[in-house]
Parts: C-alpha cells; structure tokens; sequence
C-alpha cells in the first residue's frame, strides 16, 4: 500500500486531504511543520509527499533541499499558495514532480498522485525501458536523459516530457494534449507548463544536444533537431 505524508500547517487541509487519499485505498500520515515531515522519513518510508512551502520551522524549501541532499526517491508534490514562477523554477531545481496553486481541487489532486504513481516504473537489474533519438537516451525507469556523454537527472514530468517529445519528433503537441499525456488530465496551467519547458530547455543546452524544445505561439511546444 502507498504510503502518502501530506506535509501543511493548516489542520483543515490537511484533513481533507487525508480523507481522500484513504478513500483512494492508500496510507494517509501528516506532519504539521518541515522537522516533523524530515523526522518521519527518517523512521518510515514515505512514497509520496503532499508538500506546503510555507510553515513555521523548516519550511518546504528545506524539506526539498534534505530530500535533494540525502538522495531520497521519494515523489514530492508541491501544494502552495504561492504562484510565483520564481518558486515553481526553484522547487523543481530541487526536485519536486508537480506544483499545485491553492485553492486546488482534491479530486485533481487525487489524479496527480495517481499519475506520479503510475509513472514509477519499477527499477530491474536485468533491463530497462529505453528510448533512443539521435544523440539523446531516454532511461524512462531511472529517470535520466543521457545526451553524448552528459547524464541528465529528471523529475517524472520531466521524464514524461522527453518521452512523449522524443515518441514525436518535429510534431507539434499542443498544450491539451501534453496535459493528457503526461498529467493525464485536461486541465492545463500554461505557466506551470512554460516553468517545465524553460527547465528542459536548458538542460538540452547545457548538454549541448543537437535538438531543441521550440515553442509553437497559441498552439504548443515542438522537439525538433538535426540528432546526428
């Protein structure tokens, strides 16, 4: 059974989600503040975390950074009344797989934890699910771009993102059907969606990959390159 820590000062959000996640037939924990969720992943495995940024002590900032600094594998979903895309590119620099703005929908929230779920692959010894493009490899169960001989490390939208970019070269993808494919639902934030394309952007740069992440005006994103 998943095993989800909802992390928010606030005891009615916090409950309300609980009630949702056990209603979906997983293990609901919380923790009122950021030591309390760092001293409950240091005593249990914690698959999935529901994380607020802004509380008393250590704030979500700080529980990122521990997560990032121990090497954790564990899922974060950032649920904040922040709107900011200066947070969103911060959080996801330290690892988080989806933000969320409050107020949110419960029901969407549900359908965010089922989606991150759902893209955790099993890791195997003995092989792993791989996508070649050109000069770029796509290690879907690990989770990394590897780009000539520079290793990427993605979150799972990332991962997500260059799977269904490097399954479409040169086609355009409109904002709809991104949603649909990687969060697999229809309600799309266009500014969380341009945080993650800025993101990959640069890490395709910084690799300096071939191919490139091109944004269709009104329509969508595009990967396009000449991959040798």
């Amino acid at each position: 059974m998943e095993r989800i820590l909802v992390v928010d000062d606030d005891p009615q959000i916090r409950e309300v989600i609980r009630t949702h996640i056990e209603q979906a037939g997983m293990d609901a924990r919380e923790a009122e503040s950021g030591n309390q969720a760092i001293e409950r992943m240091e005593s249990e495995h914690v698959d999935v975390i529901i994380l607020d940024l802004m509380m008393g002590d250590r704030d979500g900032f700080e529980v990122l950074r521990y997560l990032h600094n121990r090497k954790l594998d564990t899922l974060v979903i950032v649920v904040s009344a922040r709107r900011q895309e200066q947070d969103k590119i911060v959080t996801l620099g330290l690892g988080a797989d989806d933000y969320i703005t409050k107020p949110f929908s419960p029901m969407e929230l549900m359908a965010r934890i089922q989606a991150v779920l759902r893209r955790r692959h099993p890791k195997s010894s003995h092989s792993s699910l791989v996508i070649r493009l050109n000069n770029m490899i796509l290690d879907i169960d690990n989770f990394t771009l590897l780009v000539y001989n520079e290793k990427i490390s993605l979150t799972w939208v990332e991962c997500g993102l260059m799977q269904l970019f490097m399954q479409n070269p040169d086609r355009v993808m409109t904002k709809l059907e991104i949603y649909q494919q990687v969060w697999q639902h229809e309600r799309y934030d266009d500014n969380n969606l341009s945080v993650y394309m800025s993101r990959l952007r640069k890490q395709l740069e910084r690799a300096q990959s071939t191919w490139e992440i091109q944004t269709v005006r009104g329509v969508g994103y595009r990967l396009t390159g000449v991959g040798t």
